[in-house]
């Protein structure tokens, strides 16, 4: 979750999870051939917590990804008949407290998503399978904030998503992934005068091996942003991701460089008004894909603190 506090005026951004968008395994990079922490969850307030206050701050994400394609190493589309359809419904929690640490606020959180994946792809013979379950669990034990100016602020944090979802190892569109991830993240925020934001989130994954398959998926770089200007209660503007796959998956039939790659852009809307809860859209279109799916994503958050 993300909080600005600004002239008075409080927002709240939910953190959400969006569990791996599954395509299939010898045409990807990364096990399932998508992200497993996921992006799109961060715009406008990127550098920004919650203030400590005494019950924390809670957020409600809907998230809905949809793609029907599938892109090769090149970015061409690797032929595959493919239709995904995933949605998402997070709860979120963050507490910051008034405990200081290198100068900065520390805090915690923990967020929980339920996944309704349906998925079909036909590489010479049709599979199709869906899944409604809870997926893996983000657990936040270090989160440190600093307010640097009235103009800037920037965060940290240290995310640890757990294999607690729901995994089947013969449905390729299984809520969870079934290994841990450990991810530090760093995020900023830089507020004009006049009214202008221009935030941004840098995400670095490392995952463990999924033992039911011997397979680790290599290291990820997940990078968030938003630019857009403030009219009155609303901030409009544009948001998106990029995504690169640092290092090679390890696991039978691994393709050398074999890596996947995404990025996104599309509008972005938040709405405030003092002591009510925060309202954010954003609607993005994914281009310039290698060893994953290509699609839309779509994300809808109400938050606030108490």
């Amino acid at each position: 979750m993300k909080v600005k506090d600004i002239a008075g005026k409080t927002v709240l951004a939910g953190a959400a999870l969006l569990a791996v968008l599954s395509g299939t395994q010898d045409a990807s990079a990364v096990e399932g051939g998508a992200t497993i922490t996921p992006f799109g969850l961060f715009d406008f307030g990127a550098g920004m917590s919650p203030p400590p206050t005494p019950y924390g701050a809670f957020g409600l994400q809907v998230m809905h990804y949809t793609a029907n394609k599938g892109n090769d190493v090149f970015g061409k589309n690797n032929g595959i008949d493919l239709q995904l359809d995933v949605t998402s419904v997070t709860l979120s929690y963050i507490k910051m407290t008034e405990m200081k640490l290198l100068g900065a606020a520390y805090g915690f959180g923990v967020a929980v998503p339920l996944m309704n994946l349906t998925g079909s792809f036909n590489v010479g013979q049709k599979v199709a399978d869906k899944d409604f379950h809870i997926g893996d669990a983000a657990f936040i034990p270090l989160i440190l904030q600093w307010d640097l100016t009235k103009n800037w602020y920037v965060n940290t944090a240290f995310q640890i998503q757990a294999p607690t979802g729901h995994y089947d190892v013969n449905n390729p569109f299984s809520a969870g992934v079934n290994h841990w991830t450990f991810a530090p993240t760093a995020g900023v925020t830089y507020l004009s005068d006049s009214g202008w934001e221009v935030s941004s989130r840098i995400e670095i994954s490392f995952n463990t091996v999924n033992r039911a398959t011997n397979y680790t998926s290599g290291i990820e770089y997940k990078q968030e942003f938003a630019v857009g200007k403030s009219l009155g209660a609303w901030t409009l503007g544009v948001g998106g991701y990029a995504y690169q796959q640092l290092t090679d998956d390890k696991g039978q039939g691994i393709v050398k460089g074999n890596r996947s790659r995404a990025f996104a852009a599309g509008p972005a809307i938040a709405w405030f008004e003092p002591g009510l809860p925060a309202v954010n859209f954003h609607a993005y279109k994914e281009f310039g894909t290698r060893n994953r799916p290509e699609g839309y994503n779509l994300s809808f958050r109400i938050s606030h603190a108490f």
